[in-house]
């Protein structure tokens, strides 16, 4: 999603008419938020995060996340009645970890969105280690280049593993209504935070679709640091362009991750320098604590003052008003990026 008065960017695995109050499950966290509006902006009306104890939530793409079913929904239903109680509906944000994304191009586009589909689930069959017929796939276009061609940002995780986290927040009494990834969500609170980053529309400026210069849409990147995982994406206006996923135990420092992705992004994707960087540590443990300092310092060093936290307040108010600690900001980013990408898809 680029700006409130636009359709969504990204494609979540289930839609319908769209919930006000937000869950997330994390490796670390539980959290619920509730959305209302004042004066026609976004309004958090009341906000409920709790730790979960190491163990209970293991993020994974081809095993069992849910570890202790009872103790997680017994921590989601604590948080919904912080908020006020069984809501119905809510939107459902999951780790990354559960899923595979993947930028797939195509230099024709079928026409019919079946036939697209079908293309897409044969392109990304071999990237995950389960069948395809056991996957919950969704899609949306990325970019297109100057010959037409067409690239998709796609995502898939097992079906069951999806059911786990949904179980979990029926059995506490809420339907999930919209379910999707963590930093999909963050990219989407970032662009309701600073609609800047979109930059002009290519269509109302009348340029030529794929050319960032002329388009005059920016690159920035957008680095969240997890208690399970860590995920970096870089994005040119509201379309991403690289996005990768790294476990917490994957070796190599994630310093020299970012430092990768930005020479990848220098000399593979031609880019002309990120014109912010977005750093989200969530939950993120006591040992990580050197390495995130490392890591600010190197960004800091290539791209100047220009990097800063992703903050929910840019894109929707607290309405009491206290001064939050970025710990909670953190957990609050994510489910209020879905809550409002739904509200404005």
């Amino acid at each position: 999603m680029s700006r409130p008065t636009r359709p969504s960017r990204f494609a979540a695995w289930f839609a319908s008419p769209p919930p006000s109050v937000g869950v997330e499950i994390a490796a670390r966290r539980v959290t619920a938020v509730a959305l209302g509006s004042h004066a026609g902006k976004p309004v958090v009306t009341a906000h409920a995060t709790e730790r979960l104890p190491d163990g209970l939530v293991v993020p994974a793409l081809n095993q069992s996340n849910i570890v202790d079913r009872a103790a997680v929904t017994a921590a989601v239903g604590r948080v919904l009645a912080q908020i006020g109680g069984r809501p119905g509906r809510v939107a459902l944000v999951v780790p990354d970890g559960v899923a595979k994304v993947s930028l797939v191009k195509f230099d024709k586009v079928p026409a019919r969105a079946d036939d697209l589909g079908q293309l897409i689930r044969w392109q990304v069959k071999k990237t995950v280690p389960f069948a395809i017929e056991q996957a919950q796939v969704s899609w949306t276009r990325a970019t297109q280049d100057v010959a037409g061609g067409v690239e998709f940002l796609v995502s898939l995780a097992r079906k069951d593993l999806i059911e786990e986290y949904e179980a979990v927040c029926l059995a506490a009494g809420a339907q999930p209504g919209l379910v999707d990834l963590a930093t999909l969500n963050l990219i989407n609170l970032a662009l309701l935070a600073d609609p800047s980053l979109d930059g002009p529309s290519r269509e109302a400026a009348g340029l030529t679709p794929g050319d960032p210069a002329a388009s005059g849409a920016l690159d920035w990147l957008l680095v969240h640091v997890g208690a399970d995982s860590s995920t970096i994406a870089i994005i040119r206006g509201a379309e991403v362009l690289f996005f990768r996923n790294r476990p917490a135990d994957a070796e190599g420092h994630l310093s020299d991750l970012v430092h990768q992705t930005a020479m990848y992004y220098e000399d593979r994707l031609g880019g002309p320098g990120f014109s912010r960087v977005l750093v989200t540590p969530r939950d993120v443990p006591e040992a990580l604590a050197t390495e995130i300092d490392q890591l600010y310092r190197g960004l800091a060093e290539r791209i100047g003052d220009r990097v800063e936290a992703l903050d929910v307040r840019g894109a929707a108010t607290l309405a009491d008003r206290i001064s939050p600690a970025p710990e909670l900001l953190h957990a609050l980013a994510a489910p209020v990026g879905l809550v409002l990408r739904g509200t404005h898809a």
